[in-house]
């Protein structure tokens, strides 16, 4: 690619094509211009020329003379004249296909472009000309050019430590709780309940939202998927059926209605039922979801899952690490399109991740809510990841195996309580089987250089306790435009 920004590339010279050997008579003498416009972005200008397309012509005429029906001809006997005439449109149809099709196939085998999606083409304003050569110009979105740093030989702190009995204790409790069934109580709200609430929420004295009947377990975070209130356990301690509490909290600067970022909104519950937690019991019906035969047998698996959490946040930190070293030079911008179209994926896959190393339901849609406040920012860190990372593994050539798969399956498994089989049909109809293989090669990939790094072993944090709530819902997520509207002209 030239300084400027442009590519020219001109392939040969049309008056040889006779002479060329039979397997390379049909690739085509194109003009390929290719232009950067912005991040990620490339303008393509081809033009093929006249001589060219005439052969195309030539062979798609002779497609219909073999087989074309004309009322008093023989098939195959049919006048070339009459053919063109008869079939004009469909010959048209064919010429512009083949043309498109052959142009686009030659064109990215000759240049260095490296497309994320399809290109955009305007196929239906395309015409191929009955004489003179032919062009177009199509916008795509490329694979970002940057420099892979020597990922061979970093240094990174590795958080260790053995696991306590404290820390066993209060995950096997998380992990019942996740099972547990609410039950109607005539009493006070107490740390560890659940609260039926009708919730309204309003906007500089405008109603924007309500939702009734919402379930809301009492813990220190009421996270939403575009806000967090904080202090939320201590808001609701005490309350009793007809008690309404009331709070503020700030709209997330990445929630998906813009004129409602970073806006205060009250939020106003109104409590209409408290719910204790009651635990299942450890008989042989609950123990059979997870293969269990005893209490130690479970015991021995959520210690596995608790060893799998802690290893996933062990890896996280190396990991965060790596990713921040090999994406210190990666400056480049990537188009908005791009990032939109890749948050969702971001998002599960992620879910996909915290689901494998053993998190609660509970803790993943925490987490989800979380993600989603941020989504746009921790997708553009994503992408970029991800683009270096499949550099990497390209260039060690590392794959995601059959077996790798099936292991990560087993584990989501048991977690769950899913049939393996009913599992693996829900991702692959989901397309999450993809995002799984994508998951598992960009760890290969960090495995690859924490294999080659020098460590420094720290003292790791506690396994962290659940200390929010999610909502499964946002806010300002179904906002009329005209309400908007209204707020903006007052």
């Amino acid at each position: 690619m030239s300084s400027d920004g442009e590519d020219n590339v001109t392939s040969g010279d049309a008056t040889a094509v006779d002479n060329l050997p039979a397997e390379e008579q049909q690739r085509l003498n194109l003009t390929v211009e290719v232009k950067s416009i912005g991040p990620c972005r490339k303008h393509v200008s081809v033009t093929v020329p006249e001589a060219d397309i005439a052969l195309i012509r030539d062979a798609s005429l002779d497609d219909f003379a073999g087989g074309a029906e004309v009322p008093g001809f023989r098939i195959g006997k049919v006048p070339r004249s009459l053919l063109k005439k008869r079939f004009k449109n469909e010959l048209a149809d064919q010429v512009k296909q083949k043309v498109l099709l052959q142009s686009l196939e030659q064109m990215s085998e000759e240049n260095d472009i490296d497309p994320i999606n399809q290109p955009n083409i305007d196929v239906d304003s395309l015409d191929i000309p009955e004489s003179g050569d032919c062009s177009y110009e199509f916008d795509v979105e490329v694979r970002p050019e940057f420099e892979v740093p020597d990922y061979t030989k970093f240094t990174i702190n590795r958080p260790v430590g053995e696991l306590s009995d404290a820390e066993l204790k209060a995950f096997k409790d998380q992990f019942l709780e996740s099972y547990s069934e609410q039950k109607k109580v005539d009493r006070a709200a107490a740390v560890g309940d659940s609260v039926l609430v009708d919730v309204l929420f309003t906007h500089k004295g405008k109603e924007i939202r309500e939702n009734e009947g919402v379930s809301l377990r009492l813990r220190p975070t009421l996270r939403f998927q575009d806000a967090v209130l904080e202090g939320f356990d201590q808001l609701m301690l005490g309350v009793t059926v007809g008690d309404t509490k009331t709070a503020t909290v700030s709209v997330s600067v990445q929630a998906s209605v813009v004129e409602m970022r970073g806006e205060e909104v009250e939020i106003t519950l109104t409590v209409k039922e408290v719910r204790e937690h009651a635990r299942p019991e450890l008989d042989k019906e609950f123990l059979e979801q997870f293969n269990c035969e005893s209490e130690e047998d479970l015991d021995g698996q959520i210690k596995s899952a608790l060893e799998r959490q802690i290893e996933f946040q062990q890896r996280q930190s190396t990991r965060d690490q790596v990713l921040e070293k090999i994406t210190e030079s990666a400056d480049w911008d990537l188009p908005e399109s791009l990032v939109k179209q890749q948050t969702e994926n971001a998002l599960r896959r992620e879910m996909l991740e915290m689901s494998q190393a053993g998190f609660t339901r509970e803790q993943i849609a925490a987490r989800e809510n979380e993600i989603r406040q941020n989504a746009i920012e921790n997708t553009r860190k994503a992408l970029k990841e991800h683009f270096v990372l499949d550099r990497i593994a390209s260039k060690e050539e590392i794959e995601c195996e059959p077996q790798d798969i099936d292991t990560e399956l087993l584990m989501m498994s048991f977690q769950t309580g899913e049939p393996l089989r009913r599992l693996r049909a829900r991702m692959v109809k989901s397309g999450m089987i993809e995002n799984m293989e994508a998951q598992l090669r960009e760890r290969k990939a960090v495995d690859f250089i924490l294999e080659h790094a020098t460590f420094n072993d720290t003292e790791r944090e506690p396994a962290a306790e659940n200390t929010v709530t999610a909502a499964s819902f946002a806010i300002c997520g179904n906002m009329s435009s005209s309400l908007i509207d209204d707020e903006a002209e007052e």
